[in-house]
């Protein structure tokens, strides 16, 4: 086993789809992950932005991207836990990123879900075959009983994706990503018995140390 996957199991989990692996993000993904998003994201109206803050246009991207890798990982307890996904293509091409955040997993049984894709990316169903992937992850393997998402009431493709996988409306909130914008947010939730499952399967690796690393129940877990 890689040393490192000793001491922080989750770095040896993989979930693998028909186009993409996902696999949580190492320190030698870093650079990459930068240069995807320097790349570009989306391509909205000027001063518009997808995210809760304008972070890819940052002149400080490369170093406050390391610095949130790493808050993430260290966010990493049964309590209270982000697992950042990186996205390849199955000949290591890096696209993007799919976040799972958990907070009192195992009393609330919630994730709540965020990702990105490079523009030339987009346009291909990779959104939603990503957003599936970790879906099925949470709620076959991990107990979890409830998803949410959000996104503004401008951003078509994200919430197409959530409505192509059954996720139901779950209220509104009002944002100010940037000053002088206020945005509307639509707030979406995904019971575990409405997700609208693709076609294919999803294979896991690494699955049982993972789980454990994050305090989920061996019952709840599978194989892995």
């Amino acid at each position: 086993m890689d040393p490192l996957e000793e001491l922080w199991p989750v770095f040896g989990l993989r979930l693998l789809t028909p186009n993409l692996v996902l696999r949580p993000l190492r320190d030698e993904d870093i650079p990459r992950y930068v240069e995807a998003a320097a790349s570009g994201i989306h391509s909205h109206a000027p001063g518009r932005t997808p995210f809760g803050a304008p972070w890819d246009e940052s002149p400080a991207l490369p170093a406050n991207t390391a610095r949130w890798i790493w808050e993430c990982r260290l966010r990493s307890s049964p309590e209270d836990w982000i697992v950042m996904f990186g996205i390849f293509t199955h000949d290591g091409a890096f696209l993007g990123s799919q976040d799972v955040v958990a907070k009192d997993f195992p009393g609330l049984r919630t994730i709540r879900t965020g990702s990105w894709l490079r523009r030339d990316a987009q346009g291909r169903g990779l959104g939603t075959e990503m957003r599936a992937a970790v879906l099925m992850w949470a709620f076959d393997l991990l107990g979890a009983q409830v998803a949410t998402t959000s996104a503004w009431d401008w951003n078509a493709p994200s919430l197409a994706v959530s409505r192509k996988l059954g996720y139901e409306p779950n209220g509104e909130g009002r944002h100010s990503p940037r000053p002088g914008v206020v945005e509307r947010e639509l707030r979406l939730r995904l019971p575990r018995e409405a997700l609208r499952r693709p076609t294919w399967d999803l294979e896991v690796r690494g699955q049982e140390a993972a789980a454990a690393f994050l305090g989920i129940a061996p019952p709840a877990c599978g194989n892995g």
